[in-house]
């Protein structure tokens, strides 16, 4: 069990002096001064999977960390829990929770989602569920949110059922239609809805998802709780969590909202009594005050991440229209980026660009013959180590279990593979035109998977 140093409570005295803030509007020089630190060797259209985080953000996190190795028991008792407060409540006002106490800082989103299923497997556990009992997910739920409803929840006897959603998708309506099938045959015989986990924008592939109405259908139809994983969430799109209703929301601060790793929120309303009920897997000595306190301390470690999120909107701030107007811009841009890709290929857009938020779904040449995920990642190490472009490569194999036609490009070959494309404030044409040229010469060199699979290689999906 991790435990504190023992003395009074921490006050605020001898917190880290604010760095000075920077109102002038940023020039697109001083973006680029910015994200000087990115290799700029590589055409870097990922920005979903890692983030970025400017200079300035990270010199306040060198400050932060400068203060815990000058005087450790000093940050402890009077720096660590007065910063981490600003944090929660600079986070509050972005998402439009009630107040800071809605609010508890973790490491990421996979961290958020451990502590309900932990809940929820305490609840089987009791007794307070019945075995059998129904969890309902996304097919594309992320893997590692997966595998916490297995390790939690399926071994404490919950039902799983998926909703398969529909890729290429044509519109919000299609998504609403396979999820209210998916909520009835959870239903069926009278069992009981215990959890939903639903994505705000799915990962891979990523689609913006019309999250609103399937946490209003959840409720109508007696779903107990409703656990929104937002983890590509703040910062590309707008997010008012009492407007949203769901009992569970959380984001990464670290992927669009300019926070170092690793940083996220989860947000409980303070008015349900679960939020007394809800724990950090990590205990420690401030075990049974809060996740909001559980979760600010969980022994010894670098709390830097989650103490510089208000110079994270600071800096948003010098931006025209701050966050609200970056996410606009960005979403513009990779439409652009993608129609742009999509015409040269000869291919389409994964979604309709209102279910894109900042990333888009591009596909990619049927005659490359991606097959496998093994195949995806080929291509992917291909155009990271041969041509200096960083995007993810998606495989659809849905169609192909389901039986349906599967789309196709201009010269009628059947697209089994898309790029995932995303748009942040550092990036610029030409690094698109790269990926557009990486594929372009790939296809003029006839290149096809088959070629770069181990020898004897037996495809399976």
């Amino acid at each position: 069990m991790a435990s504190a140093p023992h003395g009074d409570a921490p006050e605020e005295r001898n917190a880290a002096p604010p760095a000075k803030r920077a109102s002038a509007p940023i020039t697109e020089a001083g973006i680029r001064a910015e994200f000087a630190h990115h290799d700029g060797t590589v055409a870097r259209v990922n920005n979903g999977t890692f983030g970025c985080c400017p200079a300035s953000v990270l010199a306040a996190r060198a400050r932060w960390q400068r203060l815990f190795l000058s005087q450790p028991d000093a940050f402890y008792f009077d720096a660590l829990q007065p910063g981490l407060a600003r944090s929660r409540a600079a986070v509050a006002a972005a998402v439009g929770a009630c107040d800071a106490s809605e609010v508890s800082l973790v490491d990421n989103a996979t961290t958020a989602a451990a502590i309900i299923m932990q809940h929820v497997a305490w609840s089987f556990a009791e007794g307070t569920f019945a075995r059998g009992d129904v969890v309902l997910m996304l097919h594309y739920t992320y893997s590692s949110v997966k595998n916490s409803i297995h390790a939690y929840v399926v071994r404490a006897g919950a039902t799983i059922i998926e909703v398969l959603l529909p890729f290429p998708v044509a519109s919000p309506g299609a998504v609403v239609a396979e999820f209210r099938a998916a909520l009835a045959l959870a239903k069926a015989g009278g069992r009981s809805v215990r959890l939903a986990v639903i994505d705000h924008i799915t990962s891979m592939p990523s689609v913006l998802l019309p999250v609103k109405e399937l946490v209003t259908i959840c409720h109508e139809e007696g779903v107990d709780k409703v656990f929104v994983d937002g983890a590509h969430a703040i910062g590309l799109v707008p997010i008012d969590v009492r407007d949203l209703g769901a009992e569970f929301y959380t984001s990464n601060l670290h992927k669009w909202f300019f926070c170092p790793s690793a940083v996220a929120f989860l947000h409980i309303r303070k008015d349900d009594p679960i939020a007394s009920q809800l724990h950090h897997p990590i205990v420690s000595s401030e075990y049974g005050n809060g996740l909001p306190m559980e979760s600010a301390w969980i022994g010894v470690r670098d709390y830097s991440a989650q103490l510089v999120v208000p110079d994270a909107v600071d800096f948003m701030s010098r931006f025209e229209g701050g966050i609200e107007g970056i996410s606009r811009r960005n979403h513009d841009k990779v439409i652009e980026m993608g129609t742009m890709l999509a015409e040269a290929w000869g291919t389409f857009l994964g979604s309709p660009p209102e279910m894109c938020g900042s990333m888009a779904m591009v596909g990619l040449p049927g005659c490359l013959g991606i097959e496998s995920n093994g195949d995806a990642m080929r291509v992917r190490d291909m155009l990271r180590n041969e041509f200096k472009v960083e995007v993810p490569i998606f495989h659809n194999s849905r169609s192909v279990e389901e039986g349906q036609e599967m789309a196709k490009d201009a010269k009628g070959d059947q697209v089994t593979g898309y790029v995932r494309i995303s748009h942040q404030v550092y990036n610029v044409r030409e690094e698109y035109e790269a990926l557009r040229d990486a594929v372009h010469k790939l296809v003029l060199d006839g290149f096809s998977c088959s070629k770069l699979r181990p020898s004897g290689k037996v495809l399976s999906n």
